[in-house]
């Protein structure tokens, strides 16, 4: 992976006794104590992470958490106390004015909560805006302006002013002109906090559809934890100016770090998060080729369960044996586990998320079996494992 965005003992106080907060600071005092003291807020205490390219990076928190302090350092909107950011390798900090003004216009593209859109211009002029700053010529400004529009899906829109159009449609616009000016970071502030829920649904999934065709490096700040658990590769959440946790949407439901994040993510719908891999557990396997009935009937009795999964010499699944049937095959005197294995087994991939199985796990008796591309087999779901990671408890593999 390539790292697109640095950030490096990243530090924000405001106030006038700058000096004696970042003692207070230095010798553990928390926010409210350093505000008591001195009257200085803390906004970010020593933040360090990266962001990869292409990455869908979410920072998320309360209120006062930090979150939009952080973004508004990243382009130097307001400039740190201490520490830096670099974007590919070049110190934001350390930048003069014309070559932070460079790197906002080739590199950085902004979504605002408020839309932030020209009500005197079209929906077209507004899209172009970007790349009119940027002095590129019309028919080029016009050419990438619609591309841009089409992509968010406001085709035919072009020649409408933003109040003919709804809050939903608005954001469109704000970010066609952050994608129509071919920024390589788009900069996005609580960008759907003030749609309707059904506005918010839809601008979530079209976010993730445009990812999904231009891999932007997408830093998203936001509030709520299931629009976070829904578009994030990776997820910071922030309190009180400090970092609490970093990780992927799975690893912050499953393992979180403190008794403040398991209490945050109480109440997340965790079907829309966790994956097939969170919830599978260890089956109980022999190799087709090197066992017969009696070993399969054995490992069964020696292991309490009543079935058995076969797989072959390259670990792909061959079906699964119930000792019933084994058992019959043994009094036989046939060696043919094969012919009594049940190869109609549901099946599906690591990566697919509880809340596309959970209805068909809860009607079929055959546990699901997890399989990768090639069809080696992974895991098996037990539908007991499955309520489990959906309350919250620990799913033993």
């Amino acid at each position: 992976m390539t790292e697109k965005v640095k950030v490096t003992n990243l530090t924000k106080i405001f106030g006038k006794q700058i000096p004696q907060a970042k003692k207070l600071l230095s010798e553990g005092k928390d926010k409210k104590e350093i505000l008591a003291q001195t009257g200085c807020t803390v906004g970010v205490n020593q933040a360090n992470f990266t962001i990869n390219e292409g990455e869908l990076f979410v920072i998320m928190g309360l209120s006062g958490s930090g979150k939009s302090t952080i973004i508004r350092m990243i382009n130097r909107l307001i400039n740190s106390t201490d520490g830096d950011v670099e974007i590919d390798g070049q110190k934001v900090m350390q930048l003069s004015k014309e070559e932070l003004r460079k790197l906002r216009q080739d590199k950085i593209g902004m979504v605002f909560q408020n839309f932030a859109l020209f009500p005197h211009l079209t929906v077209l002029q507004n899209a172009e805006y970007g790349l009119a700053l940027k002095k590129v010529d019309s028919s080029t400004q016009e050419k990438k302006a619609k591309e841009a529009l089409d992509l968010v899906g406001l085709n035919g829109y072009d020649q409408q002013y933003p109040d003919q159009l709804s809050g939903g449609m608005q954001q469109r616009v704000g970010l066609a002109r952050a994608l129509a000016n071919d920024a390589e970071i788009l900069l996005m502030d609580e960008a759907f906090s003030a749609l309707d829920p059904l506005y918010r649904k839809e601008m979530q999934d079209l976010l993730l559809q445009i990812q999904e065709k231009m891999h932007k490096t997408i830093i998203f700040i936001g509030h709520d934890l299931n629009e976070a658990l829904k578009l994030g590769d990776r997820i910071l959440i922030m309190r009180d100016g400090n970092i609490e946790q970093i990780g992927e949407p799975e690893e912050i439901l499953t393992h979180p770090a403190n008794d403040y994040v398991e209490r945050f993510i109480e109440g997340v719908d965790r079907t829309r998060v966790l994956t097939a891999s969170s919830v599978m557990t260890k089956a109980h396997v022999i190799n087709i080729a090197k066992a017969g009935p009696r070993v399969a009937l054995r490992r069964m009795r020696d292991n309490d369960i009543s079935s058995i999964y076969v797989v072959d010499n390259e670990n792909k699944f061959v079906g699964f044996a119930d000792a019933h049937d084994v058992s019959d095959l043994i009094k036989q005197g046939s060696k043919d586990l094969r012919s009594v294995l049940k190869t109609d087994v549901p099946k599906t991939l690591a990566d697919t998320p509880i809340n596309d199985l959970i209805n068909d796990i809860s009607k079929t008796p055959i546990p699901y079996i997890v399989v990768d591309e090639e069809d080696h087999l992974q895991g098996i779901i037990l539908r007991g494992a499955v309520l489990a990671a959906i309350s919250g408890e620990e799913v033993n593999a």
